[in-house]
């Protein structure tokens, strides 16, 4: 699975679930996993640099999404919803989607909002937080492998740079410009 693919895979199933905050961190790194082609190609070090420090923040986002589907410590998915930076009480796409999902409609509650409704869901063959901690865990491990690329990618290019030897080298002072001897005197020429 490539990072491409696995980061337009969770793209798809955010936008489903209006989960903002992924949806914006996934588009960051999108455009990351571009940068980072685009300087391995074009043989720019600088842009693997900053690719693999994104990566090491996208590990810190995904293990944060571990730990909200697991509700570690004091995070909770029943009272906070900053995946949709608490703007509605959309949940994750799997949640009535997920494999073996059976989505009952609760009639007459009285606890939902107008502009919601109130869902039972049973049979699932994978809870919905253990797809979403399967998805933030393949995540990391694919940053923590192109992380390791980026920093040898990187660190490849930089060797060459360092290594390129420019007419006369590096040392400036050590250039010594050809002289000119009498026998190789100009002469003009008359046709």
């Amino acid at each position: 699975v490539s990072p491409q693919v696995a980061a337009l895979q969770r793209q798809v199933f955010d936008f489903l679930g209006y989960q903002w905050a992924p949806i914006l961190a996934n588009f960051v790194h999108i455009l990351a996993v571009i940068l980072g082609i685009f300087g391995t190609i074009q043989y720019r070090s600088r842009y693997l640099i900053l690719y693999a420090v994104w990566l090491v923040l996208w590990v810190g986002w995904n293990a944060f999404i571990i730990c909200f589907y697991l509700e570690v410590g004091r995070l909770s998915q029943e009272r906070d919803f900053v995946m949709t930076f608490n703007t509605s009480l959309h949940r994750s796409w799997w949640m009535e989607n997920g494999p073996g999902c059976l989505v009952t409609p609760v009639l007459n509650a009285r606890l939902a909002p107008e502009d919601h409704h109130v869902i039972t869901v049973t049979g699932c063959l994978l809870d919905y937080q253990y797809i979403e901690v399967v998805s933030s865990a393949t995540q990391i491990f694919l940053a923590l492998f192109g992380f390791v690329y980026a920093c040898y990618v990187s660190k490849v290019f930089l060797e060459e740079e360092d290594s390129f030897d420019f007419i006369g080298g590096f040392d400036s002072y050590s250039y010594q410009a050809p002289q000119k001897t009498s026998h190789l005197q100009l002469q003009p020429l008359y046709t």
